[in-house]
């Protein structure tokens, strides 16, 4: 069984973001980027599946510039098998990135499609539902534990009200949640390795998949300031300014 893994360029969660003074976007010049979180987990779940003798190729997909090899190679080194890098230069929506997702899995016939369950530069959350959607096959997101079974995988979804375990058929979507594993660490000589590993290169022309895009961001904005705080004399002052606010 393959499995692709979608593997996204975003900036460094341990960066603090910077919003342009035009409010057409972030600020990414000089900006360490490395591949998004949820991405990572869903890459090392992949790659404990193949492990344990329940996959036999692991592919790591992005979409984007040509800076996106260098998560690429990322990838290739915790583990991925290959690695295919569809180049485009303009910000893509959900949709187009679940179409090409499609496209790729009708040539590469995968067992499972895993994603993050969201990128952690727009939180939108629908790249793998949109997936599911149009490759017609069974969905099963916010994994926090994956078992497979012969053509079946048993997953455990983290919901609102506590944990929901279904049972899906193969081939099927299955985007990770935060519990899912701890990634595992980038070591040197998986580093070197990595640079011979085989990373093709395509584009979305070649995959049939149009560039049009839905929705347009009109407006980017950083959150308002945070009030100071202040101290009080003691507790019949606290309850009092709590009041005055609403909080109580």
């Amino acid at each position: 069984m393959k499995i692709l893994v979608g593997i996204k360029r975003t900036v460094d969660p341990n960066v603090r973001i910077q919003v342009k003074a035009d409010g057409s976007g972030v600020a990414l010049e000089s900006v360490k980027m490395s591949v998004n979180p949820f991405d990572e987990i869903a890459l090392e779940e992949a790659l404990r599946m193949r492990e344990a003798g329940k996959a036999e190729e692991v592919i790591a997909v992005s979409v984007g510039s040509g800076e996106c090899q260098d998560q690429l190679r990322t990838a290739l080194a915790m583990g991925a098998d290959r690695a295919i890098l569809v180049q485009h230069d303009e910000p893509l929506e959900a949709l187009v990135v679940a179409q090409v997702f499609v496209a790729i899995a009708a040539k590469e016939e995968p067992g499972i499609i895993l994603l993050g369950k969201q990128a952690i530069d727009d939180d939108a959350g629908q790249t793998a539902q949109m997936t599911a959607a149009l490759w017609n096959r069974a969905q099963a997101t916010y994994a926090s534990k994956i078992e497979i079974e012969g053509t079946k995988a048993r997953v455990t979804r983290e919901i609102d009200v506590g944990l929901d375990i279904i049972e899906v058929d193969l081939p099927a979507v299955i985007s990770a949640d935060l519990r899912l594993n701890e990634p595992r660490y980038v070591k040197l000589p998986d580093i070197m390795k990595a640079k011979r590993k085989p990373l093709a290169k395509t584009d979305l022309s070649e995959l049939g998949v149009a560039t049009e895009n839905k929705l347009k961001v009109l407006k980017t904005s950083p959150p308002p300031a945070r009030k100071p705080g202040r101290k009080v004399a003691d507790e019949a002052e606290l309850i009092g300014e709590l009041r005055k606010t609403g909080l109580i």
